[in-house]
């Protein structure tokens, strides 16, 4: 060894003493432990301090599945929007039948923790992205499932079982106003003795002809879409029932206002003569209205089709000329399509209008006739007999006994056909998950003591803390 060479430094030897660095960490064992223990403690009481102040979230999933809904529409052809879950009558109910605070700060608090987010699964984003990157534009898309999550402060006076509770009443009262509003008839069916009360025998004949009618169209309607259906509990078809109302109506209902018609019946044959009177009154304004919306609009259908054929002359003149500009909108075309359009239009319109002009004619022609039967009562001073009343009361129970099992019997079918195509409109796909608060707690606490196991790790490698000195 050369005795002028330099002594070789300590540092800079390479090589790595695990004994040395094992050493270091079994001598500050309890600096380690220690610290992640203190960690551990000041991550859970951390969390359980800003939990009191954070919000606890409660979720749920609700399937939609009726006729329409591919379209984003609801049966009525209305659009669907996923938001009325949240609307301020669906929480008021719930939070009613559930007997907690209806104020309106506890609804809107609750309102605006509740939100509503559509369901999509990976594959269908998957399909979307592929669309757009090969240049085409994906279709509209409506989710059939969606999550409803309630986030409400955990110092809100709501245990967390009451806070399920609440979310499985909301869909539980959305159910009920689907259902009262696209499945059950409406509560006016079947009320045409309820609406007549103590009114005159002469109105029986406008409100229960009216009722006839209604009933007759919907069975009608009901029998075209529904001609396989048979309800279970009545074990009857739309078509029996429409077989059954014409049986009301011929038998029953003409029997019944065959006998006012034929003794006059009324209470007041008078006030009954005033009534008339106001009825036709009211009958020639709303012909006179009618006829002149009729002439308004047969006016402009008029000047349509006159415009409509000079457009269609410029068409034929522009379509035999040569064209070097090479334009490819026809602007004599697009006239021709708008003069098609309109005239389609005020076709529909002037229709209409006919046939409100005719249908007041009809009215008020039957409306005279009725009056003039009962004035010629009234000229002849012919009273009304105990028997003729008798016979007509008897005639009256049996016709409201056959209106009545009409009634029945069609609002149980419906009900049972409405059930079968909308039972499974509205469904809770998974029950109210409420995030677990230990978790939480476990997870914070883990994080601080592995922070603290960390900190006195360091520390002991670079030799510092407690421990012997080195």
């Amino acid at each position: 060894m050369n005795p002028s060479s330099p002594a070789p430094s300590p540092y800079e030897d390479d090589s790595i003493d695990f004994a040395e660095l094992f050493g270091r960490l079994k001598r500050r064992l309890p600096l380690i432990v220690g610290l992640a223990a203190l960690g551990l403690a000041l991550g859970a009481v951390g969390y359980f301090t800003s939990a009191q102040y954070s919000e606890q979230i409660i979720s749920t999933r609700v399937v939609f599945s009726f006729p329409g809904f591919e379209r984003g529409e609801y049966p009525d052809k209305s659009k669907f929007q996923a938001d009325d879950l949240r609307s301020p009558e669906i929480i008021a109910e719930a939070l009613k039948r559930k007997d907690l605070a209806t104020n309106e700060a506890v609804q809107s608090k609750v309102r605006a923790g509740i939100s509503v987010q559509g369901i999509i699964p990976d594959n269908i984003v998957k399909e979307r992205d592929k669309l757009r990157a090969s240049g085409q534009t994906p279709r509209l898309y409506v989710p059939d499932e969606f999550s409803l999550t309630l986030a409400l402060p955990r110092s809100v006076a709501l245990t967390t079982a009451q806070r399920e509770s609440l979310l499985r009443e909301i869909v539980a009262v959305y159910q009920e106003k689907f259902v009262r509003t696209y499945v059950a008839l409406p509560l006016s069916f079947g009320k045409a003795f309820e609406a007549l009360g103590d009114t005159d025998y002469l109105d029986y004949e406008i409100v229960l002809a009216q009722e006839n009618q209604n009933i007759g169209a919907f069975l009608t309607q009901m029998n075209e879409q529904a001609k396989a259906f048979r309800s279970p509990r009545t074990n009857l078809a739309f078509s029996d029932l429409l077989k059954q109302a014409q049986f009301f109506s011929q038998i029953r209902l003409n029997e019944t206002l065959g006998l006012i018609r034929e003794n006059g019946l009324s209470v007041d044959r008078k006030l009954a003569l005033l009534k008339f009177d106001y009825y036709l009154k009211t009958l020639s304004e709303g012909e006179d209205r009618a006829a002149e919306e009729e002439k308004v609009v047969q006016a402009l259908l008029k000047q349509s089709q006159e415009r409509m054929q000079n457009y269609v002359l410029g068409v034929k003149s522009q379509t035999g000329a040569q064209r070097s500009d090479g334009t490819v909108i026809d602007q004599g075309l697009v006239d021709s399509l708008l003069a098609n359009d309109a005239n389609n239009f005020l076709v529909r319109e002037s229709l209409k209008a006919s046939l409100k002009t005719r249908r007041i004619q009809s009215d008020k022609a039957i409306l005279l006739d009725r009056r003039k039967n009962i004035t010629e009562f009234i000229a002849a001073g012919t009273g009304q007999k105990k028997e003729v009343l008798e016979q007509f009361q008897k005639s009256l129970d049996k016709l409201k006994t056959t209106y009545d099992k009409l009634v029945t019997d069609t609002r149980l079918t419906f009900q049972d056909y409405q059930q079968q195509s909308y039972g499974n409109a509205v469904q809770i796909s998974m029950q109210p998950i409420t995030k677990n608060f230990y978790v939480g707690l476990g997870v914070a606490g883990g994080a601080g003591m592995g922070t603290g196991m960390a900190l006195g790790l360091g520390l002991a490698l670079l030799g510092l803390g407690a421990g012997k000195k080195e």
